[in-house]
């Protein structure tokens, strides 16, 4: 019997469990997909939005501007080097104005091959502020064309900052030409979603494991994080004998690219990459993920 009460509802895509959804594997057999995501981001100094390290709501000052700063100017670097160390690649949700403030950035991101995620002009501001669809096409433009003008092309997916949407801003990246977007975690596997203009995927992206609510918000501990991690991470890779997963961690680098934090992720991410899980893991970016959707026949993403 059908309640008499209908809840508010989208229609991007169906109910479909897991337990009801055809098997497939990742390149190589590979049953994991392991992520790493950073968020690169710039701030208006003393305007807008943005995380203070003290306690919640306090206005844009010096010091939660220069705090955040220093995932720019440090944190990314030693981000960097890690994933060097570990032959990690990394996808980095990208502020499009960090062109005009941190280049040499992008320098780092083209010598490692590492995917550029759109992620908005700044995090000062989010899809939110722009209440009419044809200011938010704009400003979707705006981000695509400076990283198109930069980088010969332009991103290939999509996490809006705060991942926050309106009720179009699928149909506006769809006509964009992005292939997936990360704003929508209600998910372990990749599903194709409607828009008017035809289908984009949905990557997998964590609203949980991620430092921004962990450590930021909730005030857990940067070993408190790293022990989610592995729990995660061990949970999903014997979870993925059974179905296809990704695992897709975000870190920013104000965040933990602080060296008391840095030192409990490495020792997470050395475990994650002890040779007893890589014959089930692939380590990959989520354009990597997306790519491989593609390959696959019709019926068994969800949504195709």
């Amino acid at each position: 019997m059908t309640s008499p009460l209908a809840l508010p509802h989208h229609n991007r895509y169906d109910y479909l469990p897991l337990i009801e959804r055809r098997d497939y594997s990742w390149p190589g057999g590979k049953r994991l997909a392991f992520c790493i995501t950073t968020n690169i981001e710039c701030f208006a100094f003393g305007k807008g939005r943005g995380h203070d390290n003290a306690k919640h709501g306090e206005p844009q000052t010096q010091r939660n501007y220069s705090w955040r700063d220093y995932g720019n100017r440090v944190g990314i670097w030693r981000l960097f080097d890690l994933a060097d160390e570990l032959g990690m690649p990394l996808a980095h949700n990208t502020n499009s104005l960090l062109y005009d403030y941190a280049p040499q950035i992008f320098e780092r991101i083209r010598k490692r091959g590492d995917e550029i995620v759109g992620h908005g002009r700044t995090n000062s501001e989010n899809l939110h502020d722009f209440r009419w669809e044809a200011d938010e096409a704009r400003v979707i433009e705006e981000v695509t064309a400076t990283f198109r003008q930069n980088e010969g092309k332009q991103p290939k997916g999509w996490m809006g900052a705060g991942a926050y949407e309106n009720p179009w801003t699928a149909d506006l990246l769809k006509e964009a030409g992005y292939l997936y977007i990360m704003d929508w975690p209600h998910d372990d596997q990749p599903i194709w979603m409607r828009t008017r203009s035809g289908p984009i995927l949905s990557v997998p992206y964590p609203a949980e494991l991620n430092d921004s609510p962990q450590v930021v918000h909730r005030q857990h501990t940067g070993r408190e994080f790293c022990d989610m991690l592995v729990d995660q991470f061990e949970e999903m890779v014997e979870q993925s004998e059974t179905h296809p997963l990704v695992c897709n961690i975000s870190i920013h680098p104000y965040v933990f690219g602080y060296p008391f934090r840095l030192r409990p992720l490495r020792n997470a991410l050395k475990h994650c990459f002890s040779s007893k899980f890589m014959g089930r893991v692939w380590k990959c970016r989520p354009e990597d993920v997306a790519g491989h959707c593609l390959t696959l026949k019709p019926g068994i993403i969800p949504g195709s």
